[in-house]
Order: C-alpha cells, then sequence, then structure tokens
C-alpha cells in the first residue's frame, strides 16, 4: 500500500496551491477546484469589462493566478471576441495545470464532471492528517457525541442512538449505504453535466469523458467512437493497474537514479563552490592590477608635484630678491657705494649680467612651473565598457551575425539575426543600439532582452544612424558580441496609403491585389485588338495609377519595389488640380488619331505632351534608374543611368517645395528636384508592357511573425 502522506503533491490544486475541494476534470485531464475555476472565469469576464486593464486581473485573494495566465486571459480578451452574442459562444479557459487556452464548450463550468475519486482521496488524506479530531454525530442534541458511521444516501453522521432512531429496521432507510465517519459525501450515481436527468452509462474514445446516451444520439458526441462504461472501467483498470505493477517493479531503478541524482547535486555544490572561487581569485587578480596601477599613477603625481613645487619656491625666492634692500638689489646697492673704480669694475661686470637677466625676466613674467596635472588624468571609458562586458565566454557559444538583407529600417526598424551554425543555443538574446552622434564622446547603448531571432525597436529619429549589435546568453554565459550594422532611419515619417481603385483606374489594363498594395501592368489582349488595325508607327499608352490618400503639408516618405522583370515604370508625385489632366492626355492607341486618314499631326502633340507633363516623375525599367533631362543633369547620358534599387524611396517635402528619390535600402538620395506643392499632393505611378509595383509594407510588432507564416 502506498503511504497517504506521501501522495501530498497530488493532491494540491494548481491554483490556489491548497488541497483540492469539489475538483472539476477540465478537458485537458487536470483537475481544478470548483471555486478556483468560478474565480478564473470570473477574473475573465472582468477582464472583457476592463478591457483588460490590470486592475481586473485580482479577482480574488484566495486564488494566485500566474502572470503567464493573466496574459491569456488579457490577449483573450483582446482577441475581438464579442459578448450577448446571438451565435453560441464558447468560454475559453485559461487552465494553470499546463498554461494552455482550453475550451470549455457552449455550457461552460456546467459541462464539467467533478472528480470523485480524487475528492474521495483527498478525504482519505484529510482523515489521516486529524485523526485525532473526531466527526461529531448531527442529530445529537447537545453536547453531541462522536459519530461512529455516516450514511452516503442522507450525507450525515450518526452515533449509534441516532443511527437507530433515523434508520429503523423494516423501513426504506434501512437500506441505506453506510461507512465509517467521513465528511465526504458524493452521490451514488455520476449524472451526465449536458442532460442533468440522464446518468452516464458509456465511455467516449474521442473525448476520453463519460456521456449518456442522449450525448451519443444527437448531442455532440454523436459520430463519435463510445464503449459501455463497464468495458472502460475494466480496460482502463487493467491499463493503470499494468502501469503500476511496470513501475513497482521499476523500484530498485528508480532508487538507483536517485542516489545518482543525490550524487549530482553534492557535484553542483562542489563544483559551484570551485567556480565561486575561481571567479574570485580571478576578481583579485584585477584588484591588484589596479591598485598597482592606482599606487603607480599617485606615485607620479606626488613626484610631479614636489618637482614643480621646488621650482615655484626656487623662483618665489628669485623675485624676492629683486625687492629693495633685499637680495640681489640690496647687494647692487652695497656694491655702488664702492668708491675704488678698479674694484667696482672688478665687481660690477658680473653682477649687471645677473642684473640685466633679472630685468628680462620681469619683463616677460612665466611661471617656473604648471599648476595643472591634466597630463595625469586617467582616461577609463575603454576599461569601463570591458569591465561592463565582463561576464563567462565560452567557445562553445555561436556568436550572432546580424542579417542585413533580413533587416530593414522603415516606419520603425526590424532587426534580424542568425548564427552561422543554424543552431539555436543561446536562450536568449540581448539587442544593443545607439544612434551615432560625433558631439557625443562617451556612447550609451540602449538594451533590449529578446527571446527570438528578430525584434522591432521603435521611436528612432528621423533621418539618423543608429549602429546595432547582439550576442547571445545562454545562463550566464554569453557569446562576444556580434559586428555592428549601421542602418539610416528615413528622411521623413513614413506616410502609410494604398493604390485609388476609383480614380482614374484602368481594370483592364492594370490588376491590383485584394489589399491594394500591389499593382501589375498587364497590357494583354485588349491592346492587341486596339492595335489590330495600325498601320503606322506609334507608342502605346501609360497606365496611371495614384494613391488613395493625398499630402497637404508637411515632409513624408513612401517606399516601394519595383520588379526586375518591368519594361517601363514612371513613379513621383501629382497635385490634386492636375489629376484629371494626368489621366485624359495619356495617348489611346484606339483614339482617332492614330487612324490612317484622320488627318492628324501626331508630331506637334507629342511635342506637347512631352513639354507639359502635368506631374514630377522619374523613368525606371529594365533594371535601370533614369535620371531626368534637366540643365543641372550629368551632361553624358551614361552617367545619367544608374542601378535600380531593390527598394526605391520618395520623400516630398511640402513646406520646401522638394521631392527626392532615394535608395531605400541604404536612404541614400539618388535625385531631387522642384515641385509646385500649391494644391494636395498624391503619389502617382505610371506603368507601360509588363511591370508591377509594390508598395512597402509597414513594420509591426509582429511583422516578422507574419511573413514567416507567409
Amino acid at each position: 500500500k502506498v503511504a497517504i502522506k506521501g501522495i501530498e503533491r497530488e493532491l494540491i490544486c494548481p491554483a490556489c496551491k491548497e488541497l483540492f475541494t469539489h475538483p472539476l476534470i477540465l478537458p485537458c485531464q487536470h483537475n481544478v477546484c470548483h471555486k478556483c475555476v468560478k474565480e478564473i472565469l470570473f477574473a475573465f469576464e472582468d477582464s472583457f469589462a476592463d478591457g483588460g486593464s490590470e486592475s481586473s486581473n485580482q479577482s480574488s485573494p484566495r486564488i494566485r493566478i500566474s502572470s503567464s495566465s493573466m496574459d491569456r486571459i488579457d490577449r483573450i480578451s483582446r482577441s475581438g471576441r464579442k459578448r450577448n452574442s446571438l451565435t453560441p459562444r464558447s468560454t475559453l479557459f485559461p487552465c494553470p495545470g499546463c498554461q494552455r487556452d482550453i475550451d470549455l464548450g457552449e455550457r461552460g463550468i456546467n459541462g464539467l464532471f467533478r472528480n470523485f475519486t480524487l475528492e474521495t482521496i483527498v478525504e482519505r488524506y484529510r482523515q489521516a492528517a486529524r485523526a485525532a479530531i473526531a466527526i461529531m454525530c448531527d442529530f445529537c442534541k447537545p453536547p453531541p457525541q462522536e459519530s461512529t458511521k455516516s450514511c452516503m444516501d442522507c450525507s450525515a453522521s450518526y452515533c449509534n442512538e441516532c443511527f437507530k432512531i433515523h434508520h429503523p429496521w423494516g423501513t426504506v432507510k434501512a437500506q441505506h449505504e453506510y461507512v465509517g465517519p467521513t465528511t465526504n459525501f458524493r452521490p451514488k450515481v455520476l449524472m451526465c453535466p449536458e442532460h442533468e436527468m440522464e446518468r452516464v452509462n458509456m465511455y467516449c474514445e474521442i473525448c476520453r469523458r463519460p456521456v449518456c446516451h442522449l450525448c451519443k444520439l444527437g448531442g455532440c458526441h454523436a459520430n463519435h467512437r463510445v464503449t459501455t462504461m463497464s468495458t472502460a472501467y475494466k480496460t482502463l483498470k487493467e491499463k493503470l493497474s499494468k502501469d503500476i505493477e511496470y513501475l513497482i517493479s521499476k523500484e530498485s531503478q528508480v532508487k538507483a537514479h536517485i542516489t545518482q541524482l543525490d550524487l549530482l547535486l553534492k557535484e553542483t555544490e562542489c563544483n559551484s563552490e570551485r567556480a565561486k572561487e575561481e571567479a574570485s581569485q580571478s576578481f583579485e587578480k584585477l584588484y591588484h592590477v589596479l591598485e598597482e596601477k592606482k599606487s603607480a599613477a599617485l606615485r607620479a603625481i606626488e613626484t610631479s608635484k614636489n618637482i614643480r613645487l621646488e621650482k615655484l619656491q626656487t623662483q618665489v625666492e628669485e623675485y624676492q630678491g629683486l625687492l629693495e634692500n633685499n637680495g640681489l638689489v640690496g647687494y647692487a646697492q652695497e656694491v655702488l657705494k664702492e668708491t675704488d673704480p678698479s674694484c667696482f669694475v672688478q665687481t660690477a661686470k658680473q653682477l649687471h649680467v645677473r642684473i640685466q637677466k633679472a630685468t628680462e625676466s620681469l619683463k616677460s613674467f612665466r611661471p617656473a612651473a604648471e599648476t595643472t596635472f591634466e597630463d595625469f588624468v586617467v582616461d577609463t571609458t575603454k576599461q569601463e565598457d570591458i569591465l561592463g562586458d565582463l561576464s563567462f565566454h565560452s567557445n562553445g557559444l555561436e556568436i550572432p551575425e546580424i542579417n542585413e538583407e533580413q533587416s530593414k529600417m522603415y516606419n520603425k526598424a526590424l532587426i534580424s539575426w542568425d548564427c552561422p551554425g543554424k543552431t539555436d543555443s543561446a536562450d536568449i538574446y540581448v539587442l544593443e543600439y545607439h544612434k551615432l552622434n560625433r558631439e557625443e564622446e562617451n556612447v550609451t547603448w540602449q538594451k533590449i532582452e529578446v527571446c527570438g531571432k528578430s525584434k522591432v525597436v521603435s521611436d528612432l529619429d528621423d533621418d539618423s544612424s543608429y549602429a546595432f549589435r547582439v550576442r547571445g546568453y545562454k545562463g550566464s554565459i554569453c557569446s562576444p558580441w556580434s559586428r555592428e550594422v549601421i542602418l539610416r532611419t528615413p528622411p521623413a515619417p513614413v506616410f502609410s496609403f494604398v493604390f485609388d481603385d476609383k480614380c482614374g483606374y484602368n481594370n483592364e489594363h492594370l490588376q491590383l491585389n485584394p489589399r491594394r498594395t500591389s499593382v501589375e501592368s498587364r497590357a494583354g489582349f485588349p491592346l492587341l485588338l486596339g492595335s489590330e488595325r495600325l498601320q503606322v508607327g506609334c507608342y502605346t499608352t501609360l497606365d496611371y495609377i495614384i494613391g488613395d490618400t493625398g499630402i497637404a503639408k508637411g515632409k513624408h516618405f513612401w517606399a516601394f519595389r519595383v520588379e526586375a522583370y518591368s519594361y517601363l515604370v514612371k513613379v513621383g508625385v501629382v497635385p490634386s488640380n492636375k489629376i484629371q489632366k494626368l489621366f485624359h492626355s495619356t495617348h489611346d492607341v484606339t483614339s482617332p488619331r492614330y487612324e490612317q486618314d484622320s488627318g492628324h499631326d501626331s508630331g506637334s502633340e507629342d511635342t506637347f505632351f512631352d513639354s507639359s507633363q502635368p506631374c514630377t516623375l522619374v523613368t525606371l525599367g529594365m533594371k535601370k534608374f533614369f535620371i531626368p533631362t534637366t540643365p543641372a543633369a550629368p551632361k553624358d547620358p551614361a552617367s545619367r543611368i544608374l542601378p535600380l534599387p531593390s527598394c526605391l524611396g520618395i520623400c516630398l517635402d511640402c513646406d520646401r517645395g522638394r521631392v527626392g528619390f532615394y535608395d531605400a535600402g541604404r536612404m541614400k538620395c539618388l535625385y531631387e528636384c522642384e515641385v509646385d506643392c500649391s494644391g494636395i499632393m498624391y503619389p502617382a505611378f505610371a506603368l507601360m508592357g509588363s511591370a508591377a509595383v509594390h508598395l512597402e509594407e509597414a513594420v509591426t510588432a509582429k511583422y516578422r511573425e507574419y511573413h514567416d507564416d507567409i
């Protein structure tokens, strides 16, 4: 027999951390107290009403809901589920045992079974724990007597006398089932929670729960495989018995593992003490080095101070000698009293040289020594950085590398990195970044802890360069820093829009994706039909499309990608007062001007069209970027043709009346010109032949996960 006291851990509710009280079996097969389930559901309902506020998370002082469970409750409450809906809604329950969101179905808590077997075991444990505490009779007059038996049908405890009175011989009550004194009364027949008047008599092998015949006939278990309760009882009991026998037969192996684990515990203690001692010795060496450096620096400062003081003191004494009746001046005054010319000349010549030197030093006074000790300032900036990075380095932890192709700067920064060995050996990564500023001497790195291999960084300044680096951590061991990668933010805030499918949109030639973020030119069959009657040369039409949102003021930036196979694409901006002219001035091959006998002279019209463009556009195509022909442009045609960047950007400054075209990957301006911003400005695109343009998507917190799913 297994001792009751050895199974305490199995009798504790994972929510309240106390002994189970009326435990319910969840669909995930974990048990939770009935009261705990209600309190967690109340917290869930409050999070709907309060919008997931933190104040609603504390529903009861009794229950201890983990932060991860409350995060799941907040996530579920923000997922858009509607309350009081006419359609049936299921109840999601964050299980505190397996940390998963469990669907309780439409009936919610009412559809859960009570675990009477677990209740009985808990009651047996409680009785063993309070063996000295007697259960009193429920029917004795005060003072009550100690009970000797409990009736399972009456759910009450009796002493011998009261039991005879309430269960007289020859009556129906005499047939009641009675057991030893207990406070745990459970029904003799297990009823179906879905159909409260029906007893369970079958077992669903799919859902692994007891069901009644109505559940099988027309309920949610209609198409499930079921078996009789007796068969399920026999099968499960045999399996459980075999598993228990197997574990008991392996008792020696379990004891051997326990012995091995005890040795590992002791070995871990010893190794940790040894590691502490080695770490202390390493730091002691650093202390000694610092103490030696400190002593040497202080000695050097003291020596320099003494030398300077000696020089300054000597200079003081020399200048004191220049005072009247003192030192050199006093001696010279005494020499002047000499009346013998030969003796005077003999003494005065040397004295005159000294007096001249004193006079010159007086005219150009300069201290004999510096008072500042700027040469003795110790710069410890690099050493502080090195000590700040001091940690347990391991050769086995790979150095991560920032992937510049997958990283991007747009409305936010998306930084992605990989490990060379393609193994995720680190438990957590630390991403650091700082803004490049030439004026700042001391660099302050911003630090972010990341569980995955990418991170979205917000709140970066526009038109600025940032340095990024990353390192991996596994416990207390870390890898060296990765190579620093410098990325530049857009020159202005990102402007969000989609293609307009109403204004001038030609659905015969252009095709939009459902989200209106990509447009593709498909001249195809309609253009061939229109060209069937042509006998003279002509140029085909440009199909224009604009953004659905305009810009009235300020500085804005947007980016897009042009497919490499594109033949001709024009991009730029158009004012609102010229949109109609833009769409009506396009050349159509089916117009009368292309008929043989129409009488139109297309040459003059071509000249007018080229000289009166209603919008500011640059030309792209065949993997090239063409700088427009302007007086300021290079005269050499070859120098006006640049390779087409993988991602292009446009920066419109309405206040200055300037528009710039950028290599959005490097945030480098390729071409800039003036533009008339008198009206509302719209992004404009034109396609001809086979071509496609894709608007750059804004970076969000789930950007990496979304694209990984795709």
